[in-house]
């Protein structure tokens, strides 16, 4: 197949920052992508209605004339969100989900949940609103291996909130193991997942071989092979639990190659490409559709997009950096040639 045309997809999970970066990559997105539910993890975090409106305002700015691109946003859950806020988001025709963060899990969750118990008070209003919880499953536990803690979450929390509100719709955020694959598939149908680039085409080694790469470190972790294999047997299946989310994550070069590294891989300068990549390895770029325009609309109960987007099989190589006034951004395959490119 040389040419691949697809109804224009949507990002279900995507980092965009504010200020500079938020300038430097919204361009990428919103040339590939109809929407993208937006991530509420800034300093501070995204934690009101009123927050989300402003933030939801300076992502519109920074859209090229001519982009056609909606952002949906979401907020933060902690242990200060209030049953008012709750219904004033569910009220909200911008703001589509809550966002749980175990405290200490990722970039920026230090204001996330240490008690899950402690919001489960939340959680029943959440379903009574019908109102999706959008997790980062990984425990944030020093004594937990670092490779075992989305494992652990979904045995020691996740199976719980399930079991306890089984109208609330849940979003299990970047899978990146065979056993958070098999939660989602046994769950019932208000459980989904989204699935990164990254993980559908590395494992752990294409972190840690041949020396240590900032620019693979992610979090939740690349994992073994056959947790990537599994991915991809999701991804690619056609079941429609299972959607399109980048998890695409802008960080300065600087912040990436430093003792103290931080994580996240920037992929949405060439998010569809990279898919394509990973469903073409797997000989099924005809799902690609349904994985990435279809699956995630349906689940949160929005008209699929309209339009199309056409890759051809035309390879190209990645720059070095994206950026200019002061901002530097390493995207992930950076200097490497990719086989498909988005006209």
């Amino acid at each position: 197949m040389k040419t691949l045309t697809i109804t224009r997809p949507d990002d279900w999970h995507l980092h965009v920052r504010n200020g500079a970066i938020l300038k430097t990559v919204m361009p990428h997105t919103a040339r590939q992508f109809a929407r993208a539910v937006i991530m509420p993890n800034l300093k501070p975090p995204v934690t009101t209605v009123a927050q989300a409106l402003a933030y939801r305002d300076e992502i519109l700015q920074a859209i090229p004339a001519g982009m056609d691109f909606t952002p949906l946003m979401t907020l933060y859950l902690t242990g200060s969100t209030t049953a008012v806020e709750v219904k004033k988001a569910a009220e909200s025709r911008h703001v589509h989900a809550f966002k749980l963060y175990p405290a200490g899990a990722t970039t920026n969750s230090d204001s996330g949940v240490a008690d899950i118990h402690a919001v489960y008070p939340l959680l029943a209003v959440m379903e009574s609103h019908d109102m999706p919880l959008l997790v980062h499953g990984e425990v944030a536990d020093d004594a937990c291996d670092i490779f075992d803690r989305e494992r652990v979450f979904i045995e020691s929390q996740l199976s719980a909130i399930h079991e306890n509100f089984p109208g609330l719709r849940i979003v299990v955020e970047h899978l990146t193991t065979a056993e958070a694959v098999q939660f989602v598939q046994s769950a019932s149908a208000k459980v989904a997942a989204t699935i990164t680039p990254q993980h559908l085409l590395f494992n752990r080694n294409a972190l840690l071989a041949g020396g240590l790469r900032p620019h693979h470190y992610c979090l939740p972790i690349l994992k073994r092979e056959h947790h990537r294999l599994a991915l991809v047997a999701a991804a690619t299946g056609g079941n429609p639990k299972f959607f399109l989310g980048t998890d695409s994550a802008p960080h300065q070069t600087s912040l990436k190659e430093n003792a103290c590294g931080c994580a996240g891989c920037y992929s949405a300068h060439a998010a569809l490409e990279l898919y394509a990549e990973a469903f073409e390895r797997a000989g099924a770029l005809d799902r690609l559709e349904g994985f990435a325009s279809f699956h995630g609309a349906d689940f949160y109960r929005l008209p699929r997009s309209t339009g199309t987007v056409t890759l051809v099989k035309s390879a190209w190589q990645v720059p070095l950096v994206y950026g200019d006034d002061g901002v530097a951004i390493t995207p992930l395959k950076a200097g490497e040639a990719l086989a498909w490119k988005m006209l």
